[in-house]
């Protein structure tokens, strides 16, 4: 009987590794060995970035779309590690027939407006711009099929300098920022269309 007790303890033993640590400073130790490499890699694991040449893009994310939407937009961060201007000048999205870079503003009446940037977006040397809702954005019109939260699609941005580079954006959830897109794909009225994408 002793013996089976004896080999039931051995065997607890080898399936949890823990076990055979025997000080609680050795287990201390391990714990914050495993927290430290958590932690260590979590940058790793969370980052979402993409480069072209000087251009660093960061976390590329576009909003869920109700069923039937003609648009979505596009939001990042551009960081410029160079010593010169470089400049956006288009875009593209697997999940658009159309895709440019525009810029929301209020003009002195109170109206918001809504346009492409025919001649890019600069991004200053040394410097960045952030593209959000309510600014700077990058519009995906004539949708192929709504995007849903938690989904990714492909896509690329051309710089001026930095060339093209293939980018994927993360699907957040609906929210603020929509009304203006409806907004906008109300009073398009076809003009943007004809600029291309």
């Amino acid at each position: 009987m002793q013996g089976i007790d004896h080999a039931f303890s051995r065997a607890r033993s080898l399936a949890y590794p823990l076990n055979r640590v025997r000080s609680f400073k050795e287990r201390l130790g391990l714990v914050a060995f495993t927290l430290a490499l958590l932690f260590a890699m979590a940058p790793v694991l969370r980052a979402h970035e993409f480069k072209a040449g000087d251009i660093e893009i960061v976390h590329p994310w576009s909003r869920a779309t109700p069923e039937g939407a003609a648009v979505a937009a596009g939001f990042f961060t551009l960081k410029n590690h160079g010593s010169t201007v470089d400049r956006l000048v288009s875009a593209t999205g697997e999940i658009a027939g159309v895709t440019q870079v525009h810029e929301m503003a209020i003009d002195a009446h109170g109206v918001m407006t809504m346009k492409q940037l025919v001649d890019g977006l600069e991004i200053p040397a040394d410097g960045e711009v952030t593209l959000n809702p309510g600014s700077f954005h990058i519009m995906f019109m004539k949708l192929k099929r709504p995007i849903k939260e938690g989904e990714t699609f492909k896509g690329t941005l051309t710089f001026e300098n930095a060339g093209t580079v293939d980018v994927e954006y993360s699907v957040e959830a609906m929210g603020s920022g929509i009304d203006a897109m409806k907004d906008h794909s109300m009073n398009m009225g076809g003009g943007d269309d004809n600029n291309g994408g």
